[in-house]
């Protein structure tokens, strides 16, 4: 089987999951070297930013990079830092034939001088704007960009809407599968949140519950504007918030929170997991988020996933901007 340039580097992609994320305050960034139709080299952002994954890809192939194409997920950093060479000038020096990029740096000691670096040595650059390379990166490019997170909200419904019964009771609407996949999302952000009410009510762990993946916990915050407890951090306003080196915010808990991150515009991705059940009487998923008009909530979601998680559904909805 040949394999296009464009599946390489979604190939690179998911091998830049496997730094998310850690890598924090640097992307999470996927490598690959190929020659001859085989990977002869691969690599990830490792754990606090280094070493990056075009280095980890080299010191993987060796000699035998010379001649071969690299597939990097976002174009190679072109600053020195006190904790190793650009990445381009190490792609250089390996005297590789051809660089295909996935995304371009927004980064300014790096954008487009990555790529000039490596053509002003006369290796081939393709930049090929990539999809899954592009969803790999959301974080890094809505700090780079937005100056915040890239925010998912995570609702856990009743086919009617419902996030519990009338009591407060909540445990548990969905399933075994939909829980262990809500965990596995924990461990690939950098901060879970909650409203006041739910931290005051439920007092939640927000950990990380899989074997294996306990150390993945993420931070914990709540929105308030009051205090926290020891090992929590205060968030009082979603659209002023100090989110810190944060590339990836998960929202799990509370109506009010859901709410306010949506009036505020903050929210760029939806996980709604629906139980086959109905409630009635129960508390719902959402609070008022501001729409003065019903023409309002038209056309500001897409949905890109739909699967089955044991007898629940997930529906993953990314926002139209």
């Amino acid at each position: 089987m040949v394999f296009s340039d464009a599946d390489w580097l979604d190939a690179a992609a998911a091998v830049a999951a496997r730094g998310r994320p850690l890598s924090r305050p640097n992307p999470a960034v996927g490598a690959l070297i190929v020659k001859d139709g085989r990977v002869i080299g691969r690599g990830w952002t490792r754990d606090g930013g280094r070493p990056h994954a075009e280095a980890e890809a080299l010191a993987h192939a060796g000699e035998v990079a010379r001649g071969a194409t690299a597939y990097v997920t976002l174009e190679p950093c072109a600053h020195d830092s006190p904790r190793g060479p650009a990445c381009a000038f190490s792609l250089r020096e390996a005297c590789l034939a051809r660089v295909v990029i996935g995304c371009e740096d927004p980064d300014p000691r790096t954008a487009g001088a990555g790529i000039a670096m490596l053509r002003a040595a006369g290796i081939e650059i393709t930049l090929l704007p990539s999809p899954a390379a592009t969803r790999s990166l959301e974080g890094y490019l809505s700090r780079a960009r937005a100056g915040r997170p890239h925010t998912t909200l995570k609702l856990a419904t009743s086919v009617d809407g419902c996030i519990a019964m009338a009591d407060g009771a909540s445990q548990w609407i969905t399933g075994p599968e939909a829980r262990a996949h809500g965990h596995a999302l924990r461990a690939r952000c950098d901060a879970i949140l909650v409203g006041g009410e739910t931290l005051r009510a439920d007092s939640p762990r927000l950990d990380v519950r899989l074997p294996g993946l306990e150390a993945r916990s993420p931070a914990r915050w709540v929105l308030t504007r009051g205090t926290a407890p020891e090992g929590w951090q205060v968030i009082a306003d979603p659209a002023e918030g100090t989110f810190g080196e944060a590339q990836y915010l998960l929202i799990e808990g509370g109506a009010g929170a859901a709410a306010a991150f949506l009036s505020a515009d903050r929210v760029d991705r939806l996980l709604l997991y629906r139980a086959p059940i109905l409630i009635g009487a129960g508390r719902r998923g959402l609070g008022d988020i501001g729409l003065g008009s019903l023409s309002e909530a038209h056309g500001r979601w897409l949905l890109t996933d739909r699967r089955r998680l044991g007898s629940d559904t997930l529906d993953v909805y990314d926002r139209i901007r």
